[in-house]
């Protein structure tokens, strides 16, 4: 029970932030277009923060310390809720987590696969490879939450885990792609912050208090490592117990979680979508939107996406590697497979990893708006016409 509470709660934070960060896009669309764009862009380019103590500061644009430093907490969720689901979601028994899990590999290498032919023979535009691989939960989440009692419980629980697998595939590609100039001495002080958060971990300390402290100074090394800082969120949040060994009905873990998730629902990821969505429509030229980032992002997202996790979910059930979750049939899998093509927030994310200047950074928006855009409308569309307003009773489905 207090699982389903737990789960019915999440679904309902994230079924509400997906409509701020629609807001919060809609907003930096519209003000890039209006005599504001000029403040709109300075005061998230050009206005610096300094922090640090004494002669040890760093002076960053507004919108590097969200994308690095906010963000980071973003990821510090994303790790408690991959920690969760592995150890005791539903990624906890192999049987329930192979179809997600596949489906989360096949909606990576196809979209990757697609943005590389699309984009071969220029190795600056392959850096991007990565962009349509990201699913944003919030907005997936969101448009199957318009469907209300059409959509079984089992189905909005298999595009959960999807997209948790999908950010820890993320995770793995910024870790390993996306981590250029290593300083080894921040690296090496790195890795001592990590071991001190193992050792808390191993002596059962359960206040968070001492894990954020050593936390953030393993944040500070990370950032001018050359690692991506928002992994130390990462670290953190796998480092921190999920069970007080003294009292296994106390989960420290899930408290802290409950607390992030509306500051970053509500918060941080609308002030991201803010922050970066910002297309000046009189940029968007012909050329732009033929441009081979353009097509290799858009056509990841809405053909890649779709087609690597529908294709591997078949191959798994047909060869009986796995089944289909209760209530759920292809044409409902399909459905879902279109929805994780709402890259968005993590497609944009990725994007300022994989091209940091910022030269191609409006082809990367409007491959990834047009490619979410139309993945959100037609998953929505193909769930409405699969089932029946009765919990998700289904109708006769025309796939196999």
């Amino acid at each position: 029970m207090a699982r389903q509470s737990f789960f019915k709660r999440f679904n309902q934070v994230e079924s509400l932030g997906s409509t701020l960060l629609f807001c919060a896009a809609s907003a930096a669309m519209i003000i890039s277009n209006t005599p504001l764009q000029a403040w709109y862009h300075n005061f998230f380019t050009n206005v610096h923060l300094s922090f640090g103590i004494g002669s040890l500061s760093i002076a960053e644009p507004i919108q590097y310390w969200i994308n690095d430093g906010l963000m980071a907490i973003f990821f510090m969720l994303v790790g408690l809720e991959i920690k969760r689901e592995v150890v005791m979601g539903e990624l906890s028994r192999w049987s329930n987590a192979l179809l997600p899990l596949v489906a989360a590999l096949g909606g990576i290498i196809v979209p990757a696969s697609i943005y590389l032919l699309v984009n071969k023979g220029n190795s600056q535009y392959l850096q991007g490879w990565a962009i349509p691989t990201a699913t944003d939960i919030a907005f997936s989440l969101g448009v199957l939450s318009l469907l209300k009692s059409r959509i079984p419980t089992s189905l909005k629980i298999f595009l959960t885990a999807l997209a948790i697998l999908d950010d820890l595939g993320a995770i793995i590609v910024i870790a390993v792609f996306y981590t250029t100039g290593l300083s080894w001495l921040l690296v090496i002080a790195a890795f001592f912050c990590i071991t001190i958060l193992v050792l808390f971990n191993l002596i059962g300390l359960m206040r968070f208090t001492p894990y954020a402290i050593v936390g953030f100074i393993l944040w500070l090394c990370v950032l001018g490592s050359g690692i991506h800082a928002t992994l130390a969120g990462i670290a953190l949040a796998f480092a921190y117990p999920l069970h007080d060994k003294r009292n296994h009905l106390h989960l420290p873990s899930r408290k802290i979680e409950s607390y992030l998730h509306p500051w970053v629902a509500y918060a941080i990821l609308p002030l991201f979508a803010f922050a970066n969505a910002g297309v000046t429509l009189s940029h968007v030229t012909e050329s732009s939107l033929i441009h081979p980032i353009t097509l290799g992002v858009f056509a990841g997202l809405l053909f890649g996406k779709p087609l690597g996790i529908f294709m591997a979910c078949w191959l798994a059930v047909k060869s009986k590697a796995a089944n289909l979750p209760n209530g759920v049939d292809f044409g409902m899998i399909y459905g879902v497979a279109l929805l994780a093509g709402i890259g968005f927030t993590m497609s944009l994310f990725v994007g300022t990893l994989a091209f940091p200047i910022g030269d191609y950074h409006l082809m990367v928006k409007v491959g990834v708006f047009g490619g979410s855009i139309l993945a959100g409308i037609l998953g929505y569309w193909v769930l409405r016409h699969v089932t029946t307003p009765k919990y998700g009773t289904r109708i006769k489905s025309k796939f196999p």
